[in-house]
């Protein structure tokens, strides 16, 4: 579904870890989002991802919830530039190995587009697909760990 300081506007500068991934291009960032409820894996996208966003950061989560239970996915997209396709391949192999632990993906951006597009196409995705927008970050949160 990849860093400097990054502000955020609905939680505090505790709340996220930044995590730089290397192999990426410069500005790609994944920022893994601390003290969500227990079950709950979340990230900020900002930037263009690449496969290696994937393998390095999102990856191990992922496998780490999936191991344990039921996958509850928070992802918060204020800025996106794209992927690569290499990052569109990484993110196919992340649903389809853990096909029956996804049990709800929350998508938190005000891009347009791409709230379109996950509406239009959510059925296709393993588990439940909701969009927020971006004032309603806090209520994502409490829908994906539901």
């Amino acid at each position: 579904m990849t860093c400097h300081t990054v502000v955020l506007s609905d939680i505090s500068a505790k709340t996220a870890a930044s995590v730089i991934v290397s192999g990426g291009t410069e500005g790609a960032m994944i920022t893994q989002i601390e003290d969500l409820p227990p079950g709950v894996v979340g990230f900020e996208v900002r930037g263009t991802l690449h496969a290696a966003d994937y393998r390095d950061v999102v990856l191990p989560a992922v496998e780490r919830a999936g191991e344990v239970g039921e996958i509850r996915f928070l992802i918060v997209i204020p800025d996106f530039k794209g992927m690569s396709g290499g990052a569109v391949w990484e993110d196919l192999k992340i649903g389809l190995q853990h096909l029956r632990s996804w049990r709800r993906i929350a998508l938190v951006t005000d891009i347009e587009w791409m709230s379109h597009l996950t509406l239009l196409f959510g059925w296709m995705t393993p588990g439940e697909v909701k969009v927020f927008g971006m004032e309603d970050r806090t209520d994502a949160v409490a829908w994906v760990a539901s």
